[in-house]
């Protein structure tokens, strides 16, 4: 048998500006392969960055910085502050961004560094047995992408509606009579009548079915697809100009939304809610699993994003920076966006109910008397001294035709007594935010770029997660690979079909479902995986010693420490309250609008709603087990075909017993020896490289402690314990080299 042996890099410098300079062409000619005590492969080396991320440094960290800040922040969490009584809340996010959302991501980040590949590629080769969480990873992009679509069709909408002076949702709009559901504008305020009835028209409850679609709600989703599939197939640039335009332009929006509404009367009092703590709402488990679940979402874990574009980025960056930072402007555009919101509330609060019918009693009189109303207006003296169900009351007894001018010209308030928690809906940003605009003069040019800026927002996170999910199929499927163009085009098609749920009367329901329910628990259980399959079946230790083989640093120790014992145990007990939250609990419920009292009422949800969440995560969830039973089965097949094949083999095997590692094996790769004359004469004119290690010698030390934390790539499972084979065929049809140093050391 001749000796083999390898080429090594005279030095690392060299060895990394081979995996990121050099073409593709080049590299796989001059096949610069090593031997790292890590993880190395073919794949690895040769991955070809596509045009369109060749993108530097600044760029992928502002790509992360948008997706996070993107609604996440301005929608989602200031509603969930409110309903969890802001200050506890802020404080619980605070904790787990700090313990769970920087050491998660930083570890996604590392990863996609180390590998250079795509989340679904990544996990195949650091657990083959887990690989289907890199799919399962892209089904929970799905989920998120289908029901962001609906926001940004809700901002579209708001953006159309904006052209017009005054803005539309500042009075209660012309009725033909002012019947019990008309009345329901005279109940509620203006800015939340308009959400409920004149963009979702809501049904009363989820209940009633898909029915019907919204037409402008389904015009303006058509429009968002329309404009993500053209952002995708003409692939626009965006400069790192714009990009820090469209990450500071929103928070220098919300920044004046703020100085304007801090002004307001009886608003500091509710801003006070934001910074105070509650110790009955510190003891809460829901309020733990919605903090828990919002860190999850806002910033990327468990989609596949984050290492899909870390991939792309040059070696050597500071990652432990890199994750803080995108958290904490994460963190601040949250708080910036949830006191907006809570100044409007204090807002509400302050001109709801009596006081909101003395100012109406004042402008009906300032009306009448300069001619615009008739004497037939003039309310009752005592009127202002009553209740403000009496003022209502003297309002419906008007003929029909007044009782619309009143309620146009002197109604921009409630008149029902509110308490704090005026609205608890999902679309409690955008009421607040529309709210605010209608403060500054000139409203609809404020309007107009506020809502501009938000779509831009969403569908700029909608990008981000659909590259998450083109890119993977475009790389694992060969139907894909060979027609490129055909993803977006199954992508956006589907997703536009998948996404007319949300149309409907009742679409604004599952969106709270999806958001609240399915798509936090699924993206838990994804993390819980990762989590475990790095600290635990790959292990830390081999990890850390793979970092400073690859990348020429050490992973920092506190977050190993993290890893193992921090993280894990933590999303173990989130996943434990979403089980008992959604299985267990007698008080699951939703926030509905009542169309006859013109306010939100809480419904609880029937089994049927519960049944497609569960149904759904199980379909997101499916691909996990499936690649280990498709992993045992070839393995099965594999050694059925040894056996058979085994008495009539010529060649010559080589096997050694071996003890069963700590994680699993990749499967068998055949080891193909150099042509002799070749190695004869590199042997020659360079000498044997250091370590020269012969195949008999890597077996005889295959069971000494140097060699023990290497799985070798021949391994195979049986029934009789843990063997292994090594088959060497005469030479390879070209050079005769092994592909990389992998296929004959392994992993």
């Amino acid at each position: 048998m001749d000796q083999i042996f390898e080429e090594f890099p005279e030095s690392k410098k060299e060895k990394e500006e081979s995996i990121d300079e050099e073409p593709t062409a080049s590299r796989k000619s001059k096949n610069p392969t090593s031997l790292s005590w890590g993880f190395k492969t073919k794949d690895v080396r040769i991955t070809k960055i596509p045009n369109h991320f060749q993108t530097r440094k600044t760029e992928n960290i502002l790509i992360l910085v948008a997706f996070s800040i993107g609604l996440g922040s301005t929608w989602r969490f200031p509603y969930l502050c409110h309903q969890n009584g802001g200050g506890s809340f802020l404080l619980m996010y605070l904790i787990l961004l700090l313990l769970l959302g920087i050491p998660l991501m930083y570890m996604e980040m590392v990863i996609g560094q180390w590998l250079r590949m795509d989340n679904i590629r990544a996990w195949k080769y650091l657990v083959p047995w887990l690989s289907g969480v890199g799919y399962s990873s892209m089904l929970a992009c799905v989920l998120v992408v289908l029901y962001n679509s609906a926001l940004v069709s809700w901002s579209l909408f708001y953006l159309g509606q904006s052209f017009d002076y005054p803005l539309p949702w500042e009075h209660c709009p012309l009725m033909e009579n002012l019947s019990m559901v008309g009345n329901a504008c005279l109940w509620s305020e203006p800015h939340q009548y308009f959400w409920y009835r004149t963009i979702l028209r809501a049904s009363n409850q989820m209940e009633e079915g898909i029915k019907m679609l919204v037409p402008n709600v389904t015009l303006c989703l058509f429009a968002t697809w329309i404009l993500l599939y053209v952002s995708m197939v003409t692939r626009i640039k965006i400069s790192v100009l714009m990009m820090i335009f469209s990450i500071l332009f929103p928070n220098i929006l919300l920044l004046c939304f703020f100085i304007r509404t801090f002004f307001l009367k009886g608003v500091k009092a509710n801003l006070r809610r934001l910074v105070t703590t509650e110790v009955s709402i510190l003891a809460s488990l829901d309020a733990w699993r919605q903090a828990g679940g919002h860190v999850l979402y806002s910033l990327g874990l468990g989609m596949g994003t984050i290492i899909t574009f870390s991939s792309y980025q040059t070696r050597g960056e500071n990652y432990i920076k890199c994750a803080s930072f995108v958290a904490m402007v994460n963190l601040a555009t949250s708080v910036l966006s949830s006191s907006v919101t809570f100044l409007v509330l204090g807002f509400w609060a302050t001109t709801s109910g009596s006081r909101c019918v003395e100012s109406s009693v004042t402008s009906l009189l300032n009306l009448i008397a300069n001619g615009v109303l008739p004497q037939a207006a003039w309310p009752p003296q005592d009127i202002i001294h009553k209740s403000p169900p009496e003022y209502l009351n003297w309002i419906s007894h008007l003929p029909s035709s007044l009782q619309n001018e009143i309620a146009q010209l002197t109604l921009p308030c409630s008149i029902l007594v509110q308490k704090e928690k005026l609205m608890e809906g999902p679309g409690l940003a955008y009421v607040a935010f529309s709210q605010a605009i209608s403060l500054f003069p000139g409203s609809s040019f404020w309007a107009i770029i506020f809502f501009v800026s938000l779509a831009i927002m969403g569908l700029c996170t909608m990008l981000t997660l659909l590259e998450g999910i083109v890119l993977p199929l475009q790389k694992n499927i060969s139907t894909f690979a060979k027609h490129p163009k055909l993803v977006p085009v199954l992508v956006c098609l589907g997703g536009f079909l998948g996404s007319l749920v949300f149309s409907s009367r009742p679409g604004s329901y599952l969106v709270f479902l999806f958001d609240d329910h399915l798509v936090p628990m699924v993206l838990v259980i994804i993390v819980v995986i990762q989590n475990l399959s790095l600290a635990w079946v790959y292990g830390v230790k081999r990890f850390r010693a793979e970092m400073f083989g690859q990348l020429g640093r050490l992973v920092w120790s506190p977050f190993t420490f993290l890893w193992s014992y921090v993280t894990l145990p933590t999303l173990l007990a989130l996943l434990t309250i979403y089980f008992l939250n959604l299985y267990h609990s007698e008080s699951l419920y939703y926030v509905s609008w009542n169309n006859s009292m013109g306010q939100e009422v809480k419904r609880p949800y029937q089994k049927i709603a519960l049944g497609w969440v569960t149904f759904l995560s199980v379909l997101a969830l499916l691909p996990i087990p499936m690649y280990p039973l498709q992993h045992w089965w070839y393995l099965e097949d594999q050694n059925i075909c040894e056996t058979l094949e085994k008495p009539f083999s010529s060649k010559k095997t080589v096997t050694v017993p071996n003890r069963v590692t700590q994680w699993p094996v990749h499967p068998m790769r055949k080891l193909t020896l150099r042509n002799q004359e070749k190695s004869k004469a590199l042997f020659q004119s360079k000498g044997p490289p250091e370590p020269f290690l012969h195949p008999q010698i890597l077996i005889k030390k295959r069971d000494s402690e140097e060699y023990s934390s290497f799985s070798f790539p021949g391994t195979t499972l049986s029934s009789r314990g843990v063997s292994m084979a090594f088959t060497f065929p005469e030479t390879s049809k070209h050079t005769g080299l092994p592909e990389s140093a992998s296929d004959f050391y392994g992993h």
